[in-house]
C-alpha cells in the first residue's frame, strides 16, 4: 500500500492554523508565496501542495508577524539564515527585533511594485471595510498615485493599523503620527533641497536619507519606550 501523502492544499493548511492565527487567510498566505517567503509545489493540475515544513515555515513568519511585529525583509533574512542551516536572531517577545548589520545587503535588487485591489488589502491586512474607509478618509491609506491599486506602504500600514487597533490605538492616534510624519518630510525636503540640486540621481539621496530618518526615528521611539 502505497504512504499517504503529507502534503496539504492551500485550504488543508489554512484549517491546521487558524486557530492559531484567526487572521490568517488564503489571500494572505498567497501574498507571503509571492514576496517569496514560501515556494509550495504545484501539482500537474496546478494546484498548491504544502510539505509539512511549508507549514512550519508559514507558522514561524505568522508568528514573528503576530509577537514580535517584525516586517517582511526583517523575517525574510531570518528564513535566509534557518535555509543555510544557521539560527535565527533570539527574539524577545512583543517587541520589534533590529537584524544584525551584516545581514543587512545594501545590493539587494528592488522589489517589484506591488498591485493589491480593495479586497486583496483586506483580506491581507485583517481590516473591515469600515476601518479601511476611515484610513482612507484621514489619507493615512491611499492608492498609489494615479492607479486603483494599494502599495506596499498602504498594506504594511493597514497591518499595523490592525494590530495598533487591538491596543486601544485608533485612527485619532494614527492621524496624529501622520501630520508629525508630514512635518518631518517637510523639514528632510527642505534640507536636502542643495544635495538633491548637485546630485547626479535624486532618487538615490532621497532614498538614502528616508533609510536614515526612519532608522533614526525608529531609535528614538525605542529608546523613548525603554525609559
Amino acid at each position: 500500500m502505497a504512504a499517504k501523502s503529507t502534503q496539504r492544499s492551500i485550504g488543508q493548511v489554512l484549517a491546521t492554523l487558524k486557530n492559531e492565527f484567526p487572521d490568517i487567510s488564503i489571500s494572505k498566505i498567497r501574498f507571503l508565496e509571492s514576496e517569496g517567503l514560501i515556494t509550495p509545489e504545484r501539482a500537474p493540475s496546478g494546484y498548491r501542495r504544502y510539505s509539512p515544513d511549508d507549514v512550519e515555515r508559514l507558522r514561524y513568519i505568522l508568528s514573528v508577524q503576530k509577537n514580535n511585529y517584525l516586517p517582511l525583509k526583517v523575517i525574510r533574512e531570518h528564513l535566509d539564515l534557518m535555509d543555510r542551516g544557521m539560527a535565527p536572531p533570539a527574539l524577545e517577545p512583543g517587541r520589534p527585533a533590529t537584524p544584525p548589520t551584516q545581514l543587512v545587503s545594501a545590493a539587494k535588487p528592488a522589489q517589484a511594485p506591488l498591485r493589491l485591489s480593495r479586497e486583496s488589502l483586506l483580506e491581507a491586512s485583517g481590516l473591515t471595510d469600515a476601518a479601511l474607509e476611515d484610513l482612507e478618509r484621514t489619507q493615512i491609506v491611499s492608492t498609489r498615485r494615479g492607479t486603483a491599486y494599494y502599495g506596499r506602504e498602504a498594506l504594511a500600514i493597514a497591518v499595523a493599523a490592525k494590530r495598533l487597533a487591538e491596543y486601544g490605538i485608533d485612527t485619532r492616534h494614527l492621524r496624529a503620527f501622520k501630520m508629525s510624519a508630514d512635518r518631518e518630510v517637510g523639514l528632510v525636503e527642505q534640507a536636502i533641497a542643495p544635495h538633491v540640486r548637485r546630485a547626479k540621481s535624486n532618487r538615490d539621496v532621497a532614498a538614502e536619507v528616508t533609510q536614515l530618518v526612519i532608522s533614526f526615528h525608529a531609535a528614538l521611539v525605542r529608546t523613548a519606550m525603554d525609559r
